[in-house]
């Protein structure tokens, strides 16, 4: 069953977005028909509205925003990621694009957000470095996923690490009634605030935050879920990528994003510092410590995997939270595939790890 509690989390970044003064609107670019070829040029002074605050760092830190910018492209950065905090940028028309997981794409269309997602990239070896770990509450009884019977676990319908605990439930042999699951927004510590306060037996947290979390709390513990859960995208509201002016500047976006992320591969220490210190705070060993146990990030080289895994989760949350079903391939312009593929070149990830 689901327990719900009052977790509306304050999402400051949206709201000095949402209430800033407008800037004069720049006419909107032709219409670009979805089928169409993406355009080879951008027109001066078009604008790109990106919340993407780890891939504004690495490109500035690698110097790679320049291409951006030799290609007449102006980009408004906004400190916004995540499904909660896009969605509602891109109902008020503040946001072209966001970086996030999987989960955010299905709810936009759940809701009636129409979003496509134009950018991929995974982890080399997924299983092997984790993007979430399930921490135990100190004194709660878990040591693997069967114990999980019984317990209270935080959950975020729309977001990943709600997906995650419906899929840790299904691998554990579980429903939903075998467990409680507890209403909360996962944003900030929330989650490891309620595990402190033993307001929840179990919460999916970053793997990052799990040596802090031990530290925290005494007698608290984390395991594995074994589960693969390494998803990250950018998408953008449709009406972006049928903005011909845009849909140009997004090529240039995503092809300088993919060499983003393969430079962070070979300057791990440089990114440390441009994202986790600089951005997020950590001090040099944390900064440093969570780029090791983050892996390797590859760009695959095709899309299919990727969908294949989307259209599984979708599956799973139609069935487990009553939304209509839905066709994922709705949900990606693979236009941007070939980008992403040729700005990789042979370093692009194939096999089961993409």
């Amino acid at each position: 069953m689901i327990k719900r509690t009052g977790t509306a989390a304050a999402a400051l970044a949206v709201a000095a977005l949402l209430t800033m003064s407008a800037c004069a609107e720049d006419e909107a670019g032709a219409s670009l028909e979805l089928t169409a070829a993406l355009p080879e040029s951008v027109p001066s002074g078009t604008v790109l509205r990106l919340g993407d605050p780890a891939g504004q760092a690495v490109l500035q830190r690698s110097g790679l925003d320049k291409e951006l910018s030799d290609a007449g492209v102006e980009v408004e950065w906004a400190n916004i990621s995540g499904g909660p905090q896009s969605i509602q940028a891109f109902r008020a028309d503040k946001l072209d694009c966001s970086a996030v997981a999987d989960i955010p794409s299905l709810f936009a269309a759940w809701t009636g957000t129409s979003t496509k997602i134009i950018y991929q990239n995974v982890t080399v070896d997924p299983l092997e470095f984790p993007i979430y770990q399930l921490g135990v509450a100190p004194g709660a009884s878990v040591a693997a996923l069967s114990d999980l019977r019984g317990k209270k676990i935080a959950y975020s319908a729309g977001q990943a690490q709600g997906a995650l605990v419906l899929r840790v439930l299904k691998e554990a042999g579980l429903t939903q009634k075998d467990v409680t699951l507890v209403e909360l927004t996962s944003t900030g510590d929330s989650y490891i605030t309620a595990l402190g306060s033993k307001a929840v037996d179990v919460a999916p947290i970053a793997a990052y935050q799990v040596k802090l979390y031990k530290a925290k709390y005494p007698g608290a513990t984390a395991i594995g879920t074994g589960i693969r859960d390494d998803a990250s995208t950018v998408y953008c509201l449709t009406t972006a990528v049928e903005d011909a002016d845009k849909a140009a500047a997004l090529k240039v976006y995503v092809a300088a994003r993919t060499r983003a992320v393969l430079w962070q591969n070979e300057h791990p220490d440089e990114y440390a510092k441009a994202y986790y210190q600089d951005v997020q705070g950590l001090n040099e060993a944390d900064a440093r410590a969570v780029v090791a146990i983050s892996g390797r990030k590859g760009i695959p080289a095709t899309w299919d995997n990727a969908i294949e895994r989307l259209q599984a989760t979708a599956d799973l949350l139609a069935a487990e939270q009553g939304h209509d079903k839905l066709d994922v391939t709705t949900l990606v312009d693979r236009r941007f595939e070939k980008v992403q593929a040729e700005a990789a070149g042979s370093q692009a990830v194939t096999g089961d790890a993409a």
